[in-house]
């Protein structure tokens, strides 16, 4: 019985939220709730969420920390210069503008947001695609995938997800990915030198001025707008000159009724005075991170405290960021405490060890020690089709009971868990593609076929380095 019911939780649970009739957290918490009244356990669901609210504070700390220390170093201008380098590699290139779209698109997928790092992506690339005419399903398929397999990072979701459900520590499921992440890496960095070689097959080579002198601005087209140095008019960014909000990354002609903005270099919040102050402080954050100095919520909460207190030491000014970046910290924490109950109910009631014990004896004995694989490949079509809430809150635990039963550790399971991530970012259930693609004028459809097989591959590649290095 408590088998059936678990089941039917998690159906309900997946159902109700890939048809959008509640929200993640509501559901999280109602659910479970309601579920746990049919098992006769109403009683107990106040200790069942008290102490998985205990277990996962850390995370939630972690998640709410790490949003607004990368929010603050992307307002104050720390990714600024990077994307200007880039645009002055790139020049006319259609190899170097793919490459250079992917090494875009995963240094900014550090601040663990979808939809932050499509939007600086986008706007900093999308210039350059439309001038030289290249194909845009080749932008938003290499930014999907690139930041797919960064967003494994323990401050992107999926690992925290994945700590939050099996109770284990987010570093222990990264640091020991770190080399089969990087092989994924590698493998979208090949992948896009691959896709620009043939996009200059198509289009040849062309210098900026080249470009230039082929189009006639007017008063209501796009101009380029040159930064100057060495090497001609780059980066190439864009600017609209009617009405307000001209600022490069601004509206496009054909960006539609809400436009999109990027890296506006004349925002107030800029502080290029501590520059390296803030590139200093993010590299010692994050080898201290690696090296495990300090637990990850601890690191992130003194690092947004410090770089809050440096950057603005006026607490008006303080207050406005947070503020600013108060709507991500509170779904993402949200989310997490959410969470609390649905994993404390199906825990306490003995639902999961229920399940577990069925999909133990479903699971054919020669492929019980071999759970890290099964749970590798299954991760690809399952956080495709479902969100990542539904797939580490509803099936990654009775994955690690399973596994546990036939001597495969948790860590182990978590670890292979996080491998289908580059292809759950061109998902139809994510909320951030559907920035991507309206922001590049991109149709779904057209994104889906183009992205699928190869971030099914880079999928592969992070898993098949996983089992290869050991680590899974």
């Amino acid at each position: 019985m408590l088998t059936i019911l678990g089941f039917v939780m998690i159906a309900t649970f997946l159902v109700l939220i890939m048809m959008k009739k509640m929200s993640p957290i509501a559901a999280l918490v109602l659910i479970p709730a309601l579920f746990c009244v049919f098992v006769g356990k109403g009683a107990h669901l106040g200790d069942y969420v008290l102490e998985g609210v205990g277990n996962l504070a850390p995370t939630a700390a972690m998640l709410m920390f790490a949003i607004v220390y990368f929010g603050v170093m992307i307002d104050v201008g720390l990714f600024d210069p990077i994307v200007r380098g880039i645009l002055r590699f790139c020049k006319a290139d259609p190899v170097r503008i793919v490459v250079g779209t992917a090494v875009l698109a995963a240094i900014v997928s550090l601040d663990g947001d979808g939809s932050t790092t499509f939007m600086i992506t986008v706007s900093a690339m999308y210039p350059l695609y439309k001038r030289l005419k290249m194909s845009l399903v080749v932008m938003t398929g290499v930014a999907a995938t690139a930041n797919g397999v960064m967003n494994t990072l323990p401050w992107g979701g999926p690992t925290a997800r994945a700590a939050t459900a099996l109770k284990v520590d987010a570093a222990d499921i990264f640091v020991p990915m770190i080399p089969a992440l990087a092989m994924g890496l590698v493998a979208v960095f090949l992948l896009s030198y691959a896709l620009g070689l043939r996009e200059r097959k198509r289009l040849g080579t062309l210098s900026l001025d080249e470009v230039l002198h082929k189009e006639t601005a007017t008063a209501d087209e796009t101009v380029l707008v040159g930064a100057g140095g060495a090497g001609g008019r780059t980066p190439l960014t864009k600017r609209t000159t009617g009405g307000g909000g001209d600022a490069p990354g601004a509206e496009a002609e054909d960006a539609g009724e809400d436009g999109f903005q990027g890296l506006d270099p004349h925002r107030a919040t800029l502080r290029p005075k501590l520059y390296w102050f803030n590139a200093g402080l993010t590299v010692l954050l994050l080898t201290a991170m690696i090296m495990e100095w300090l637990p990850i919520p601890v690191l992130f909460l003194l690092g947004a405290a410090l770089a809050l207190t440096v950057n603005f030491p006026h607490m008006p000014d303080q207050k406005a960021r947070i503020a600013a970046h108060a709507e991500n910290v509170l779904n993402v924490a949200g989310m997490v405490f959410a969470a609390a109950v649905f994993t404390g109910v199906l825990t306490g009631t003995g639902m999961v060890d229920s399940m577990a014990t069925w999909l133990v004896d479903a699971i054919p004995e020669g492929m019980g020690p071999q759970m890290g694989l099964v749970t590798g490949l299954l991760s690809l079509p399952l956080t495709y089709f479902m969100s990542n809430d539904g797939f580490y809150f509803g099936v990654l635990p009775v994955l690690a009971e399973a596994g546990q039963a036939h001597g495969v550790s948790t860590l182990e399971i978590a670890r292979a868990s996080i491998a289908g991530q580059a292809l759950h970012m061109s998902s139809p259930l994510v909320p951030a593609v559907y920035v991507l693609v309206g922001m590049a004028k991109v149709e779904f459809g057209d994104h889906t076929r183009f992205t699928v097989k190869w971030a099914v591959l880079t999928s592969l590649v992070v898993l098949g380095s996983g089992i290869l290095f050991g680590i899974i």
